[in-house]
Formats: structure tokens, C-alpha cells, sequence
């Protein structure tokens, strides 16, 4: 259908495991680069979407 979902709260854990079908590699290394800025110790809602 060429949609995607869009989380203004986040995605929740029911829906992170298809975050790699809808988001390129560019964006992915990106949100994971602003967690591990914004939470370097990794201790903020871990294994959580942001």
C-alpha cells in the first residue's frame, strides 16, 4: 500500500520489530545515533524506540 507508520508517542514494542521495513538504513542509524547521544549509558527506556 506504500504507507507507514507514524508515532508521535513512539511505536511501542509491539510494532518495533517491523521499524526496518519502513525506515531506511540512513534513518535508522540516525535515531539510534540521538539515543546514544541523548542517553550515552544506554540506562533510559532500554531496548525502546525514540
Amino acid at each position: 500500500l506504500g504507507g507507514s507508520f507514524s508515532a508521535e508517542h513512539g511505536i511501542g514494542v509491539t510494532k518495533k520489530p517491523f521499524l526496518e521495513r519502513y525506515r531506511d538504513q540512513t534513518e535508522l542509524d540516525l535515531m539510534r545515533a540521538l539515543k546514544k547521544a541523548l542517553d550515552p549509558a544506554g540506562i533510559l527506556n532500554p531496548g525502546k524506540v525514540i
